[in-house]
């Protein structure tokens, strides 16, 4: 031990302190705990009100009763080989490449072959057909190597019962966590009826009626597939195909309502915009998902870059007002995760990087699963009004490393920046440090007026290596 500290002095001196920076970023401004509401009122640090964060989730007996009905009475084989190729597809899935593009950058490849140093014209009276064609097909082939190619997925019976399998229970944990946020910042709201644009296999429904399930009277169940409306019908009945679903007042519709009077106080989609092929189609349903919601609207993706950036895309749609038709005249407001209505500061770098959290859960008891894992989603929950009474608190976009008598969070906060914060008992009061060690990535920090430094390169990297 004396030989690591005679080592960690020689290299302290030897390295200048701006490369420490990098390790450990210091705000000496930052303010004490917001005690101007007495958010705590003997609550303990552990439970303070900017803890949002959930356990593992638990699925409901039912739905484990009924997906294991399912399961033995499939015959399709090779479930846990063709489940672990789906999710793994689901997962570095990206959003379909727009026409214009496409003419782009055939465009460019075309150029390329035909040679920069010759103009276009000229080049094209030289070439014969044959020539011609043998050229369109090289620009083709390039494009098809260099381009991603989005297909729409067609759900039938097969593939909505692997779904099932592959992906139901961590969409139920993914939505759990973020029906967790609102019923935990606003314990007054009791929601009575819920839209799930994109159903599938109904977990949103599961997930809201294991929460609102005495105040809510109608989930509606929006999906193209009839076989995963139907999938989604039968594990709603349970063990017995002649029995009432396991609570009322739950929906299948293929299409959406057409009454523009017709809203709902929760409106949801997980996992379904990238089911969309074009950016116009995001942007539409987008605008109709809006008009339908009259107090929430959660949409939740993949935790990956393709993920965030379309959440990114709804949230600039719904923000920047590009609906033509307004019938509710209340402001949308960004109820979580940003702590602010700024473009997001994760990809306003050189390399933007994901915003998504981590839900821990207890997946369906099949043979091939462990009892737990963890689902990585990017999520945004919109609400109708101005938002006021929200606290301004900075979120934690990072795990929280705690270490001796220090703690390192990183925080998006109100002002739009993304910082680093090293708190320590003696520069900002037990308080806040014993909050910040309570914390956890995804919970927010209660203070206020963050006067510091901006969070570095190097401690995003090293941040993002610990979360992989």
């Amino acid at each position: 031990m004396a030989a690591v500290r005679c080592l960690r002095r020689v290299w302290r001196a030897a390295v200048p302190d701006v490369s420490l920076r990098g390790l450990s970023s210091i705000i000496p401004k930052v303010t004490q705990v917001d005690n101007s509401s007495d958010f705590l009122s003997k609550v303990p640090h552990r439970k303070h009100p900017g803890i949002v964060h959930l356990k593992a989730v638990r699925l409901p007996p039912e739905l484990i009763e009924a997906a294991r009905f399912q399961m033995d009475e499939s015959s399709v084989r090779n479930v846990e080989q063709q489940a672990k190729a789906l999710t793994n597809y689901l997962w570095s899935r990206k959003r379909p490449v727009e026409e214009e593009e496409l003419r782009r950058r055939a465009q460019f490849l075309e150029q390329k072959l035909r040679g920069e140093s010759a103009p276009l014209k000229d080049a094209l009276s030289e070439l014969d057909q044959a020539k011609e064609k043998k050229l369109k097909k090289a620009v083709l082939t390039a494009l098809r190597k260099t381009t991603y190619c989005w297909v729409a997925l067609n759900y039938t019976e097969e593939l909505s019962f692997l779904y099932m399998a592959a992906r139901m229970d961590g969409v139920f944990a993914a939505v759990s966590r973020a029906f967790h946020e609102i019923q935990t910042r606003v314990p007054d709201f009791q929601p009575s009826t819920l839209l799930d644009f994109g159903s599938g296999t109904g977990a949103v429904s599961w997930a809201a009626h294991s929460i609102w399930g005495k105040t809510l009277k109608e989930y509606m169940n929006i999906d193209s597939s009839t076989a995963m409306l139907a999938l989604a019908e039968r594990l709603m009945k349970g063990t017995s195909q002649n029995q009432d679903p396991c609570f009322p007042g739950v929906y299948f519709r293929q299409y959406l309502p057409v009454s523009p009077k017709v809203k709902f106080d929760l409106v949801v989609s997980a996992f379904s915009l990238n089911e969309l092929p074009s950016y116009s189609q995001r942007v539409e349903t987008v605008q109709t998902l809006w008009r339908k919601t009259d107090s929430f609207l959660i949409l939740i993706e993949n935790g990956t870059k393709e993920g965030h950036q379309m959440l990114m895309e709804a949230r600039d749609v719904i923000l920047q007002g590009m609906d033509k038709v307004i019938r509710d005249p209340r402001e949308p407001h960004i109820f979580a995760p940003c702590p602010h209505h700024l473009p997001c500061p994760r990809l306003s770098g050189d390399c933007p990087l994901p915003c998504n959290f981590i839900q821990a859960y207890h997946p369906f008891p099949f043979k091939w699963n462990p009892q737990q894992k963890e689902e990585r989603f990017s999520f945004l929950i919109l609400q109708r009004g101005s938002g006021e009474a929200n606290e301004p608190w900075p979120r934690i976009t990072q795990p929280v490393l705690c270490r001796s008598h220090h703690v390192h969070v990183h925080l998006c906060c109100p002002d739009g920046t993304l910082q680093h914060a090293c708190i320590t008992t003696g520069k900002h009061g037990r308080d806040l440090y014993r909050c910040a060690r309570a914390s956890n990535c995804g919970d927010r920090l209660p203070v206020l007026h963050l006067d510091g430094e901006p969070a570095l390169d190097e401690e995003v990297d090293l941040a993002d290596e610990e979360q992989s």
